[in-house]
């Protein structure tokens, strides 16, 4: 079942952040993973408003998410995150009760 991570970001410095984002991708297809959006404006339908980045990230299966995150050239790369935002990143898997289900017309 695939998995999907999604980060919400603020960024506070592009340059040194630009070395983590262009480090990225290579990590991802490593693992099966892809962009599913990449900093794409949010718009928010409930809360606060959210101005940083969202990337959604899916993989193959929650295992290949958590090799991705853990692998080492994935590891050195966040330093750059970690060094130019503030990041929230949330992992989950599709339930298997819940894939492509639409809610019952009235």
């Amino acid at each position: 079942m695939p998995a999907y991570v999604v980060a919400m970001i603020s960024v506070h410095d592009a340059e040194t952040y630009r070395n983590y984002s262009d480090r990225t991708p290579a990590t991802l297809e490593k693992h099966g993973g892809r962009f599913l959006t990449r900093g794409e404006a949010v718009t928010a339908l409930e809360g606060e408003e959210f101005d940083g980045r969202m990337v959604i990230l899916e993989f193959p299966d929650k295992a290949s998410a958590e090799a991705w995150y853990a692998d080492p050239d994935y590891v050195q790369a966040r330093t750059f995150r970690h060094a130019a935002s503030t990041t929230q990143l949330f992992a989950l898997q599709e339930g298997a009760g819940h894939a492509g289900t639409r809610p019952a017309a009235h």
